[in-house]
């Protein structure tokens, strides 16, 4: 019997002490993401974000490399802001047991 047949990819990733770790990356990824969309949507270059964000083309090459661990939430923010976006992190509840 496979031990993990029923469990989920939560309960692995708690298992092995990753969850914060594995959710922080996504959640870059995703603003990265959001940011090169609007980017696109704007006709934004990356020369013209960076002198919005007055930094160097080469820190806006980062921001938007979802792949980057060294990409900070501030640098992101400071992107979504040179962009006409912010960005929003909440707090919710892990397993609600009330429905909207």
């Amino acid at each position: 019997m496979t031990p993990h047949i029923g469990s989920n990819f939560d309960d692995f990733l708690s298992e092995q002490s990753l969850t914060e770790e594995v959710t922080a990356a996504a959640l870059k990824r995703v603003i990265a993401w959001q940011i090169a969309e609007a980017m696109k949507s704007q006709k934004v270059t990356k020369k013209i974000l960076a002198e919005r964000m007055h930094t160097s083309r080469t820190a806006v090459d980062r921001a938007l490399d979802q792949n980057d661990p060294g990409m900070t939430l501030a640098t992101l923010a400071s992107a979504a802001r040179a962009l006409g976006q912010r960005v929003e992190v909440r707090l919710v509840p892990e397993h609600s047991t009330t429905q909207p």
